[in-house]
């Protein structure tokens, strides 16, 4: 069946649409937009925790197929049939309650997926978190999991496991928390939102760190055009754009402040004239967006929580908002306010 039953039967939002897997050449240590690939300075990480964070991923899929049990649970006159019988337990949903081949609504509900009532009524507040670990079925989480290898492995590889663990569980929060304040109707679950915010941390490493790579504009334009196709498709239906949006922003705003690099003529000082040192190892340009960033992130962190446990809703305060996750055609209706 189509798209439109499994909204209607199954409330479930899903945060599938992960963002492509960037240029293959953009971070690694030869890559032509980086102009310091033999600098003494710029330190290769061993990549291990993204690995473990799609592990962790797929046992948790596991375990909730386990929980979810359809064989047990489902009646297959009046629902259809489980796919994947000879799996036993760990056979999918009818096709019709969720095309994704995953669990019900009810059991990702009960494992902790995102929804308004739980979150404000019942103060359940760790649902926040738990729903970035939840995904709605394998092609879901092959996505998602697929494009946190392509970026984070790179991110990892280049600032390390300490700055790139939190820029991805901030901004899964950070995306689970706008998503919250905007849809009151449909469960929630994926780790789209920290990938968002991966690639929000990547273009703003770029813009702080632009003294120290060549070929400025065709990094900006390739990561630009990445970020936009994947938020243009998250006004179709079934897709949680806010938490995409707020899980960007949060990472966007992070990677000012955690993936600053001195500048070029400060690290390359003892292979340069005096007159060409760099006095301070940051420019004033770096300062500035560290503060002003770090306020942002303090100042939306805090309004947005204080917004949520309040009940609020922010359609109330922006009336066109709900078009950034859904825009409705006569193919398709939207219902996520």
């Amino acid at each position: 069946m189509g798209n439109r039953d499994l909204n209607d039967n199954n409330r479930t939002t899903y945060k599938n649409r992960a963002p492509p897997q960037p240029p293959s050449n953009y971070y690694t240590t030869s890559s032509p937009y980086y102009t310091e690939s033999s600098s003494s300075s710029d330190t290769q990480w061993t990549s291990w925790l993204v690995p473990m964070i799609v592990v962790a991923n797929v046992a948790m899929f596991v375990v909730v197929m386990i929980v979810n049990d359809c064989p047990k649970h489902q009646n297959s006159r009046f629902e259809g049939k489980c796919v994947g019988g000879f799996l036993g337990r760990l056979s999918f949903q009818p096709l019709k309650e969720n095309p994704l081949f995953g669990p019900s609504s009810s059991t990702l509900e009960k494992l902790g997926a995102l929804e308004w009532k739980k979150v404000v009524n019942d103060k359940e507040a760790w649902r926040l978190v738990s729903c970035i670990w939840l995904h709605a079925g394998v092609i879901h989480l092959l996505a998602n999991m697929l494009s946190l290898v392509f970026i984070g492995i790179r991110l990892e590889q280049q600032f390390g496991f300490a700055r790139v663990g939190v820029i991805y569980m901030l901004s899964g929060i950070g995306g689970s928390i706008l998503s919250t304040l905007f849809i009151k109707n449909n469960i929630s679950v994926g780790a789209s939102g920290a990938l968002f915010g991966l690639l929000g941390a990547m273009l703003s490493e770029l813009l702080t760190n632009w003294t120290i790579y060549a070929n400025k504009a065709a990094a900006l334009i390739t990561l630009v055009i990445i970020i936009l196709i994947n938020l243009a498709v998250g006004i179709l239906p079934h897709v949680d754009n806010f938490a995409h949006i707020g899980g960007f922003l949060a990472g966007f705003l992070l990677g000012f402040v955690l993936l600053v690099r001195p500048q070029f003529s400060w690290q390359e000082r003892h292979h340069l004239p005096i007159e060409a040192r760099g006095k301070s190892k940051y420019t004033i340009f770096q300062y500035v967006f560290w503060i002003l960033s770090m306020i942002l992130l303090v100042a939306g962190f805090a309004v947005g929580l204080v917004m949520l446990f309040n009940g609020e809703n922010g359609n109330d305060h922006c009336s066109w908002c709900h078009y950034l996750s859904c825009v409705p055609t006569s193919r398709w209706h939207c219902n996520n306010q």
